[in-house]
């Protein structure tokens, strides 16, 4: 059998190839953008089976499929989709597809996912024309804000016990040591399993904004803004003092655009 992966975050591919491969699922090629998949899919067999992120960094991903099916060879894979979206958005194709799998992946639902493929196997030919799979819906569903639910709450573990964050009570999430934070209001952090990356598609993007490599913050969390060095501004936080917070010069002109 083989199998790739179509996901634009390296870190999150080497994960999930980690993860199949502890289910004998050896993954051959890892693909990380629209284009990079078109000149591939264009010189190479088409695979068994695709885990395929939706959003990639230059585009949606079911590009690459309707550049095949325009070019008359459409790509015949069976799909498992790798997704940040949350089942609501994902209720028009939930039986379409081989399965789907949210961000970030547990490993008993991708076993799951592993083994109702392998039982479909015998019975057909899998491809997306097969499964039924509606490119164009899913693409209106997911590029229309209006369908989007953005995250509300966040659960952290805190030693056996588990807390329910609002979203209204965080000041801003960063990264440290590989790892990502959110800090609330009082003053407390937490780690979630979550990269910046990820929370950027999370979030609702008129509430909050990524600033840098390292932080994502609330409009309503700012409490000043300062210049600062380099042509870059500094944000003061209420209660966020463990190091500046900085809007990095690439930043600067979306960030101005966003506070309005």
């Amino acid at each position: 059998m083989t199998t790739i992966i179509i996901e634009d975050e390296k870190p999150a591919a080497r994960l999930l190839q980690r993860k199949l491969e502890k289910l004998d699922i050896k993954v051959g090629v890892m693909l990380h953008s629209v284009e990079e998949a078109i000149e591939w899919f264009s010189t190479n067999s088409h695979p068994d089976l695709i885990f395929l992120d939706i959003q990639l960094s230059d585009g949606l991903s079911f590009e690459i499929f309707e550049y095949f099916i325009s070019a008359k060879c459409a790509i015949k894979s069976a799909v498992i989709f790798t997704t940040a979206y949350d089942e609501y958005a994902l209720r028009a194709f939930k039986l379409n597809s081989i399965d789907y799998l949210l961000k970030p992946i547990d490993e008993d639902d991708l076993e799951v996912a592993v083994a109702k493929f392998k039982s479909l196997l015998p019975k057909q030919e899998l491809q997306p024309q097969s499964l039924g799979i509606d490119f164009e819906q899913i693409k209106r569903m997911l590029t229309n804000p209006f369908d989007k639910n953005y995250k509300k709450r966040f659960t952290v573990k805190i030693g056996q016990h588990l807390k329910v964050i609002s979203i209204d009570e965080i000041e801003c999430f960063f990264s440290e040591n590989k790892g990502t934070y959110l800090h609330t209001f009082d003053k407390r952090n937490y780690l979630i399993e979550c990269t910046l990356e990820l929370l950027e598609q999370e979030l609702d993007p008129a509430d909050f904004f990524r600033i840098s490599r390292k932080f994502i913050i609330p409009l309503k969390a700012i409490k000043e803004i300062v210049v600062y060095s380099n042509s870059r501004l500094k944000v003061i936080l209420p209660s966020y003092k463990e190091e500046e917070v900085i809007v990095s010069r690439e930043k600067v002109s979306d960030f101005k655009t966003w506070i309005g």
